[in-house]
């Protein structure tokens, strides 16, 4: 039976971590695939190892690998850490709060089990899916990484920082990744683009955002970061 592998960085998610479980734990796979979790603590200083052990007790019918980073390094390490020990047939990465919905795996899936592709991003900025009303910058600097990102890979990407990316398991345990932080994002689209008769897809989404009161992370610094990995990744 085809695996697919979750990938769940976290870091201080204590009140969304076991809720992102419980959705996992419940949507159907198409064609019977089945799930398990890859879930990388990356030295939370809250109660996130609390909730995922306290999940695991009480729902032992999903599989989750829980690891525990000794020190924080960053998103990137967490799903470098994770992709090493995915078993899956099929890789995605899942942030561990509540931004992306897991429902819609499936989408993301169709394209590869019909044949079609090797890589799937799953785009906010596309289809008619639901999407929270945020900040206006935040969707300048997103679209404006994407066009650097595509200027450099020649792919027409509608959103390169997206989180739901899903691979096939030999292409991205293939590939050598470096970037700790949220250089992850471009440096993996960098790389993958790369990949002679690579064959890559976009699907639309939904998106739930979070304010920078409700838990969001990342900020302008991460911004600048990904802009240098663009360049730097592109021109290797």
């Amino acid at each position: 039976m085809p695996l697919l592998s979750i990938i769940i960085p976290a870091f201080n998610e204590e009140k969304t971590i076991h809720l992102i479980l419980h959705k996992i734990n419940n949507i159907n796979l198409m064609e019977g695939i089945d799930k398990e979790v890859v879930l990388i603590n990356d030295c939370s200083t809250d109660c996130t190892e609390d909730a995922v052990k306290n999940f695991m007790h009480n729902n032992p019918n999903l599989t989750i690998s829980y690891t525990n980073h000794d020190i924080n390094q960053g998103k990137g390490a967490a799903i470098h850490t994770g992709i090493k020990k995915a078993n899956g047939d099929f890789i995605i990465i899942q942030d561990a709060d509540l931004e992306y919905d897991p429902n819609e795996y499936n989408i993301l899936l169709k394209p590869i089990l019909n044949g079609h592709a090797d890589v799937v991003y799953g785009s906010r900025f596309i289809g008619g899916k639901p999407h929270r009303i945020l900040f206006f910058w935040h969707t300048i600097g997103n679209k404006f990484l994407t066009f650097l990102s595509n200027m450099f890979t020649n792919l027409n990407l509608t959103d390169m920082e997206t989180c739901y990316k899903l691979f096939r398991r030999e292409i991205i345990q293939n590939i050598q990744l470096k970037e700790k932080r949220f250089g992850f994002e471009p440096e993996v689209t960098a790389k993958i683009s790369k990949i002679k008769n690579i064959r890559i897809y976009e699907v639309g989404i939904s998106y739930y955002g979070r304010t920078y009161d409700e838990g969001k992370k990342i900020g302008w610094k991460d911004g600048v970061w990904a802009i240098y990995c663009i360049i730097k990744y592109g021109l290797l």
